[in-house]
C-alpha cells in the first residue's frame, strides 16, 4: 500500500517539476521501485524529517506509528512541519501523536485511507482527513488526483478520522462475511456462484461484487508465495480495533466478533499450511463449516497447474 502511494506521489512531483520525493523504509530494498522513478532514500527517519516540510506515514499498526512518531520527535527542529498519518490506528494513537507533535510546534493530520493495494496503485484511495485547517490545505494538493479519488473532511478532532476508518473497516468486514456466507449457501444448494454473483453485481453494487470475485476467483487463498490483495493479519487488527472502541463505550458488535472468530480460524489454517491469506479467507472457513474443503475447485486446479509448471 505505502509503496503504491509513494510511487504515485513521486510521479506527480516529477510531472510538476517539484523536488523529488524523499522517503524512508526500514527495508531499503523495498524502496527500489521509488528510486527507479527518481525518489531519494533517506538513511533514517530523523534525516528524512529534517529535509521535508510534509511527511506522510504509511505503516501497518499502532506500534509502528508510535515508533515513527517517537523518531520524528527526536529530530530538531520540527516547527511548522506537517505529519500526515495514513495508517489505520486506534484513535488514542492519533490523539497522542497530535498532542506530542504540537509540543514541538508541528501539526498532525489523521488521514487513514480506504482501499486495497490495487486501488492504491490506481491512485483511487478514499482519504478520511482530520486536523488543523492550515495543515489540511497544505497536504490537499497531494491527495485528490494523485493518491486519492476523494477526501472526506472531518474537522479538527483527529480521533474522528480514526474512528470513521475503524467503523468503515467493520462495515467492510461484515459485508465480506455476508458475501462469503451467501457464496457457500449458493454452492451447497446448487444455485451456483455465477448466478449469485450476477445478482450481487446488478442489485448490490461494486464493493460486494469485488468481494465475491475475490472468493470465486481464488484470491482469498493466494498462490503459494504470492502476497494477498488485503492481508488477513491486517484485517484481524482492523476489526479488533473496532471491537475495542465499541467495548470502551458500551456498544456491542456481534458481527465484528463473528468475523474475528472466522478470521482467527482462517489464520490457524494459514499457519498450518504456511500460506498467506487474504482478508476474505473467512470464505474458506465457512466452506469447511458446510462440509466443503477450504480450497475451492478453482484453487485446487490453479495450484495443481502451478506445481506442474
Amino acid at each position: 500500500m505505502g509503496l503504491a502511494m509513494a510511487s504515485n506521489l513521486q510521479n506527480h512531483l516529477s510531472r510538476i517539476g517539484a523536488p523529488p520525493l524523499r522517503f524512508y523504509n526500514r527495508t531499503e530494498t523495498r524502496g527500489q521501485p521509488i528510486l527507479d522513478i527518481g525518489g531519494i532514500h533517506c538513511a533514517s527517519i530523523e534525516d528524512l524529517i529534517i529535509d521535508v516540510d510534509i511527511c506522510f506515514i504509511a505503516v501497518s499498526d499502532d506500534a509502528a506509528v508510535t515508533s515513527i512518531i517517537n523518531s520524528i520527535l527526536a529530530a530538531d527542529p520540527l516547527h511548522e512541519k506537517i505529519i500526515a498519518d495514513t495508517s489505520t490506528v486506534h484513535p488514542d494513537i492519533s490523539s497522542w501523536a497530535r498532542r506530542e507533535l504540537a509540543l514541538k510546534g508541528a501539526e498532525f493530520v489523521a488521514a487513514p485511507v480506504f482501499g486495497a493495494s490495487p486501488v492504491a496503485r490506481e491512485g483511487r484511495l478514499l482519504f478520511v482527513i482530520a486536523g488543523a485547517d492550515e495543515a489540511i490545505r497544505a497536504i490537499e494538493p497531494f491527495l485528490e488526483g494523485v493518491m486519492a479519488r476523494k477526501t472526506l473532511h472531518l474537522g479538527a478532532d483527529v480521533t474522528k478520522a480514526s474512528l470513521l476508518k475503524t467503523t468503515g473497516n467493520f462495515l467492510t468486514a461484515g459485508m465480506m462475511e455476508l458475501v462469503a456466507e451467501a457464496q457457500v449457501f449458493a454452492e451447497k444448494t446448487g444455485l451456483g456462484s455465477d448466478v449469485l454473483e450476477s445478482l450481487i453485481q446488478e442489485q448490490y453494487g461494486s464493493l460486494p461484487f469485488s468481494m465475491s470475485k475475490r472468493m470465486t476467483e481464488g484470491s482469498y487463498l493466494p498462490k503459494l508465495g504470492e502476497r494477498p490483495w488485503s492481508d488477513l493479519q491486517l484485517a484481524l487488527k482492523d476489526v479488533g480495533l473496532g471491537a475495542s472502541c465499541a467495548e470502551r463505550v458500551g456498544a456491542n458488535l456481534p458481527i465484528a466478533n463473528l468475523v474475528l472468530k472466522h478470521l482467527g480460524e482462517a489464520r490457524q489454517y494459514g499457519q498450518a499450511t504456511q500460506r498467506a491469506l487474504d482478508s476474505s479467507s473467512m470464505y474458506g472457513v465457512l466452506r469447511q463449516h458446510a462440509g466443503l474443503n477450504f480450497e475451492s475447485d478453482l484453487v485446487k486446479e490453479r495450484d495443481s497447474s502451478s506445481n506442474i509448471n
